[in-house]
Order: structure tokens, then sequence, then C-alpha cells
């Protein structure tokens, strides 16, 4: 009993320390925020605590609110002559804890910038609040004859913020890009509050181009306020190959086979047999459960360029080993093979009490390679994984299936997921497509880049936030977490943080 008191007394004066600071930082921002704004009592903030990767959580010490530009840099400066932290935050639907607290940190909750402040049909353009959710532009846009191209899966909820920190794609970013391709400038607030703009309005901006730094940065660099994205004409028409394959290697071929004859679908997706039994079951999309993996290819554009592009990838597909194919009739049936691969993480969150979402990017040759790995790696660590990518540049989402409140589980599923990290990278691939690092690609990072380059990382970084206070401990491994073998440090309800700023 006595041996278990100097623990104890450790974890009474953190939590005595912990308070204090608190306390401090509650006077601080409370003289800057109205009352609604700012929350700190515990039954408050636990909604706070993870975003979409909810093995890992962390309660805020404080979660700000901020409803205008000038609160933003007022905090900011606040945070900055406290030394304390922030983290930024949008919807919470980041799946590599991204938006993971800071246990002595400021929770920046950007909910409240959610307005779309400009659409300007001429010259196809849009002028969003980080907080304004991805769907919500294609759906302003969409009686001016336009759309907003990256569709995550989360576009009913992510926001355009969270999008541009992580980079994210979708199911038609084959064809359309990334979010990097489809924003044309950024404006934010650095962590000592001053006001940053990157990009601009024109094809072209003065002086060094930053904006594909700050875009996939992570929370990391600046507290991103608002974004110019660019629209898209709708397609006149689109329709969607569901292909089926006996043999996952002849699926992953026939996505090869595709981009080698040229073509260049509005979406390719791939998802394999214990995926589309859990998607099937959930929303009756009309997959072939017998299949060892199905295609979805999608084409769009004018009437006759679709007929003449289905047509070509009806050739290529057979030739490829397809033993069945079905071609959508109408825009009802192109929808519902969609809402199929829009719903897998749902579905997969119905069969499984938690799940990991990996998310690499390999060779497209090598697509059955990994897939095949996959399998032994489910046997050695006894744990369940469905699968589906977009197939078409490469970006895997494996899901491993497990239950974290068995704290044996969490550790094989960690194990599990960095294996298929690190088998990426030796596929000619990298640890991350569109997910981002957080903590849950620390380690990962320490496979994939050297200590030189790693530094070159975190030289970015002290260049824009020299006191290291923005999202600290995230995205880039520190020297000394990659000697210890780039082990996580994060676990449920705990989350030290010992080699990061202090007050």
């Amino acid at each position: 009993m006595n041996a278990a008191l100097p623990t104890e007394n450790a974890t009474a004066l953190r939590r005595s320390e912990i308070a204090a600071r608190r306390a401090e930082v509650v006077a601080e921002l409370s003289t800057l925020l109205p009352p609604h704004a700012l929350l700190w009592q515990r039954e408050d903030t636990v909604p706070y605590e993870c975003d979409g990767l909810t093995a890992y959580r962390q309660q805020p010490l404080v979660v700000a609110l901020p409803e205008t530009d000038a609160q933003v840099a007022a905090l900011l400066r606040a945070c900055h002559r406290l030394k304390v932290p922030v983290v930024a935050r949008g919807a919470g639907t980041g799946l590599s804890g991204g938006a993971l607290p800071h246990e002595l940190g400021v929770t920046l909750s950007l909910a409240k910038f959610n307005r779309i402040l400009k659409l300007d049909a001429a010259a196809r353009t849009a002028i969003v609040q980080c907080g304004v959710r991805n769907l919500a532009i294609s759906e302003a846009a969409a009686p001016h004859g336009l759309f907003y191209a990256p569709d995550p899966s989360s576009q009913i909820a992510c926001t355009i913020g969270g999008n541009v920190a992580e980079n994210s794609g979708g199911v038609h970013c084959l064809k359309y890009g990334l979010t990097l391709h489809n924003v044309l400038r950024v404006k934010g607030y650095m962590i000592d509050g001053e006001a940053v703009e990157f990009g601009g309005e024109a094809l072209d901006a003065a002086g060094l181009d930053l904006l594909p730094l700050v875009v996939g940065s992570e929370g990391m660099l600046c507290v991103i306020t608002e974004v110019s994205v660019k629209l898209l004409p709708l397609p006149q028409t689109a329709r969607c190959i569901m292909a089926s394959f006996d043999d996952i290697r002849k699926a992953g071929d026939a996505v090869a086979n595709i981009i080698a004859a040229g073509i260049i679908p509005a979406g390719l997706e791939m998802m394999d047999r214990p995926m589309t039994a859990a998607v099937e079951d959930f929303v009756h999309a009309g997959y072939d459960l017998d299949a060892a993996a199905i295609l979805l290819c999608e084409s769009d554009g004018t009437a006759e360029e679709v007929d003449e592009e289905i047509g070509r990838m009806l050739d290529v597909l057979a030739a490829s080993g397809a033993t069945r194919v079905e071609v959508s009739r109408d825009e009802a049936q192109r929808l519902r093979f969609w809402s199929g691969r829009k719903n897998a993480f749902p579905a997969s969150g119905r069969i499984s009490p938690d799940y990991m979402c990996m998310d690499s990017t390999i060779p497209r040759k090598r697509l059955a390679d990994i897939l095949l790995a996959i399998q032994q790696m489910e046997s050695r660590y006894g744990l369940r994984c469905v699968n589906v990518f977009h197939a078409g540049d490469g970006n895997l989402h494996p899901l491993i299936l497990f239950d974290a409140n068995d704290a044996d589980q969490l550790h094989r599923a960690e194990q599990f997921g960095a294996e298929i990290l690190e088998t990426s990278v030796k596929l000619g691939g990298t640890v991350t497509g569109e997910h981002g690092v957080g903590v849950e690609k620390l380690g990962s990072m320490c496979v994939q880049f050297s200590s030189e380059e790693r530094e070159q990382m975190h030289a970015v970084k002290r260049a824009f936030d020299a006191s290291e206070l923005l999202n600290p401990g995230k995205a880039i491994p520190t020297l000394q977490r990659c000697a210890e073998g780039g082990k996580m440090h994060v676990r449920r309800g705990l989350l030290p943080f010992a080699d990061l700023p202090r007050f």
C-alpha cells in the first residue's frame, strides 16, 4: 500500500498544477471571449476529448469557441504570451488524431466560422469560412450549375478548414484532384495573432508559393479561418460501372490497366469481400457478395463522352478478368452504387466496437500485393480487417476491427496498423494519403524519413511557430520518439506529452 503513495502524490500534484493552469488561462481568456464561448468544466469539454480516432482521448484544459477573426487573433496573442499550446479543431471528423487536445492547452473550436462569404458564379469561385461543411459548398453552388470537387466520405459533416489542414481527397480526386488542387487562397493567423494570407484569387500570386506548404500542414503552422476555393461546372451526366472479380490480383491489375489505357475515370474505387458484405447489409447498394473484390468505375461529362469512356472501360475490365459488370441505368442506381462506398466507415462501425482506419498510398500496380499481405497480418494479429481503396491513385483505407476496451486488442491493432504502413513504404508508397499523420502515424514517420529529413520538417515548423505551441507533438516525430522505436505515448485518457512545452 505504501509503495503506491509516491505515484498517488505525484498524480495529486499534477492535478493541482493543471487546475492552477486552467484557472490562469480561463481568467485571461474570459476578458477576450463572451461567457458562452469558453468551456472548462469536465462535462462541457468531454465531447472534445478526441476526433474520429476514438482510441486515443485527452481532456482539454480549456475549449474556446470564438465567433470573429478579432477574437481568434486576441486568443492566439494571449496563448502565445502565456506559452499555452493551441490545437485548432473543425468538425472533429479527422481520423489520425490531428485534433487530439493537449492536456495543458486550449482547444480552439472554429465551428462558428460557418458562413459562405461570397459565391462568384462568373469567376467560378467561392470564399468560405473554415467551419463551412464540405457538402454545403456544392449545395450552394448547385443552382449555378457548379460544384466543389473534393468529396471526402465525411463530406456531410467535415469542414473546409479541416480539409485544407489534411489535404483531403475523396472518391473523385483521381480526375479532379485533392484539396490542394482546388484551393486558391487561405487566410489565417500565426500563433502570435499576426494575420497571414497564402495564394490569391488570380492564377498566380506574388512571392514564394507557400500555399502548398500550408495545405496539409495539420494545424501546425497557422490557424486557418477563411478559404477561397475553385468551383467546377456540374457534369451533364454520369454513369458508374460495378465490376466483380473472383481474384484480388485481377481486380488490382484491372485498376492499373484502366489507367494504362489512357482513361482517367471520375472515380475508381475498390472494396474487398468483407467490406462489401458489411456495406451491403447496411445500405443495400446492390453489391455482388460473391466477388473477391469489386471496382466502382465512374465516367462523367457529356452523354457522348460518357458513352465512349464507359465502352472503353468495359473492354478493359473484360480483358482483365471481370466476372460480372453492371452499368448504372439511371441516376438513382448510380447514387446507390456510391452510397455503399460512402458508407463504408459507418458500416464497419456496425460490425465492430471500434476500428482503426489506416491511410497509406502505394503504386497502383502493388494493390494486390498489399491486400494479400494484409490477409497474412490478420492471421498474425488475430484481428479482422476490411478494405476500401481510392484505387485510382493507390490510396488505401484498411479498417482494422477491434475492441478498444481490451488493452491487448488495442495494442495489436496499433502493431497491425504500423505494419501496414511499413509494408506500404517497402512497396514504394508513403505512410499517409489524405488523413494526415496526427498522433497515429508518428512511429511510421520514423520508418519513412531520415533524421535529417525530419529535422528539416521541424525547421519549417519553427520558421512559422518558433515557440512550437500550435498543435505540438503531432505530425513530425521528435528524435527522442524515433530513438524509442516510434512508440506511441498516447493511451485512452493518458497523454503525458513529456517532451513538449510546459508552463
